[in-house]
């Protein structure tokens, strides 16, 4: 039987600190950030006061996409990040071993419209993604395409 292996994440959040930029000796864009989100659990204070709890979780961004983060990207920004988890372990200056998780991004997006980077509109308003500007779905009604109205389902393949 074959096992199932899922390494797949997505954030949205803001980011905790500007984002550093670096390159590897071989001159490879690497960049570094930390997406704050917060948790679907909310616990209360003694008082019965919901206490607002954030995990700021790392990211690492390569090549082009480092590059698209570090230009359009401060401190306090709206961030969406698809992109999977990997562990990175190393041993410290007192030879203790150390484990470090962090998100190796695929793809990130801009959450706000292209004029409100500081504001939180509460949805995925993506103006932009890595690769460019991100396609418009909003067509005019008579500008839509015609289809042609099928009378039956006894002609469908399926």
């Amino acid at each position: 039987m074959a096992s199932l292996n899922l390494n797949k994440v997505v954030l949205a959040g803001h980011l905790a600190a500007d984002p550093e930029m670096r390159q590897t000796q071989s001159g490879i864009p690497v960049c570094s950030f930390r997406v704050g989100v917060s948790r679907r659990y909310q616990p209360k204070t003694s008082e019965g006061q919901s206490q607002s709890v954030a995990d700021f979780i790392t990211v690492v961004a390569w090549r082009q996409q480092a590059e698209f983060v570090s230009r359009y990207f401060r401190k306090g920004s709206s961030i969406c990040v698809t992109g999977s988890i990997q562990m990175r372990q190393w041993t410290d200056k007192h030879d203790q071993k150390r484990y470090d998780l962090e998100i190796v991004a695929d793809d990130v997006m801009f959450v706000d419209s292209k004029g409100d980077s500081t504001g939180d509109q509460g949805g995925f308003g993506a103006s932009y993604n890595a690769t460019g500007y991100a396609p418009s779905f909003s067509s005019q009604t008579e500008s839509a395409p015609k289809f042609e109205e099928m009378s039956n389902d006894d002609d469908l393949p399926f």
